[in-house]
């Protein structure tokens, strides 16, 4: 009966305030960014932080990966692409549309360090991008 535990819901519910809090944060209080041009959405992402390297999933659904734009300026990973609606869903009538369509573009600051070329892969649903840490490699041999 843990899930009973108020706990555990008060501890999800927080979670839910946090992640609700920077999202409204970074809306609000982003600067302009002269390389924003007509984003109107940006993706969740997680990143994580190996021995040997730095991953970023990003949650993307119906985002091509081959067609996302990845660069790092500035000590952060910069992406963009598209989300488009299927050509056969334009002329259904829609009941409920949450994906967001259209441009995004994420800027996601990285943990200090150089880093080699993105090597990118999909993994349920989620674009991961892994950055190896170019240090590393030259330490080890």
């Amino acid at each position: 009966m843990a899930n009973q535990d108020p706990r555990n819901w008060m501890w999800s519910e927080a979670l839910q305030m946090l992640a609700r809090a920077e999202r409204l944060h970074r809306e609000v209080f982003q600067p302009p960014h002269a390389s924003r041009r007509g984003a109107n959405w940006e993706p969740p992402t997680d990143v994580l932080e190996t021995p040997d390297a730095v991953l970023i999933l990003v949650a993307l659904p119906g985002v091509d990966p081959e067609k996302v734009e990845l660069a790092i300026r500035d000590g952060a990973l910069l992406m963009a692409g598209e989300r488009v609606l299927p050509q056969e869903l334009r002329t259904a009538v829609i009941h409920r549309l949450e994906l967001p369509q259209g441009r995004f573009e994420r800027r996601v600051p990285l943990p200090p360090g150089v880093y080699e070329t993105p090597r990118t892969g999909v993994t349920n649903g989620c674009l991961v991008i892994r950055l190896a840490k170019a240090n590393r490699q030259r330490n080890q041999t």
